[in-house]
């Protein structure tokens, strides 16, 4: 009972501290993610209707399986976890996600580590490089925060 608690708990904060760093994201940084003039181009454009309506019919569904898969992996670590202080799981959740699935993530995009190997110059420009860290930095401490406090 105790792994299904933490899978749910887990897909839930995920999918709120993602959804909320993303809200706020788009409102500081939306011309990385609208117009024709956008640095992202290769993503969905959030001014088209047809594309925007594509992200947000499928936003909450992709992420199901996202912390579904990251709570798995985890399991035979929660009883490692749950013995941690509340500031040790702060900085563990917090840390692991923002270097595994962001930073060290094998994907390559304009602000990881494999982006920088991989893009295009023009994809490459140090204010949205500061303006994505700052997106998952606040999704990372949410997340942290709120997982933290409910183990």
């Amino acid at each position: 009972m105790e792994y299904l608690k933490f899978t749910l708990l887990f897909i839930f904060f995920h999918t709120l501290s993602y959804t909320l760093a993303g809200a706020l994201a788009l409102r500081i940084s939306g011309d990385i993610y609208r117009d024709r003039s956008r640095l992202c181009t290769f993503l969905r454009d959030m001014n088209d209707p047809e594309e925007s309506a594509h992200v947000q019919k499928y936003f909450f569904l992709a992420q199901i399986p996202r912390a579904l898969l990251m709570a798995l992996v985890l399991l035979p670590l929660l009883e490692a976890i749950r013995s941690m202080s509340f500031g040790s799981r702060f900085f563990f959740f917090s840390g692991l996600m923002f270097v595994y699935t962001h930073l060290a993530a094998a994907s390559p995009f304009p602000d990881n580590i494999e982006g920088q190997v991989y893009f295009r110059p023009e994809y490459l420009k140090r204010s949205s490089f500061l303006r994505f860290q700052l997106e998952m930095l606040i999704y990372c401490a949410l997340f942290g925060g709120m997982i933290g406090m409910a183990l």
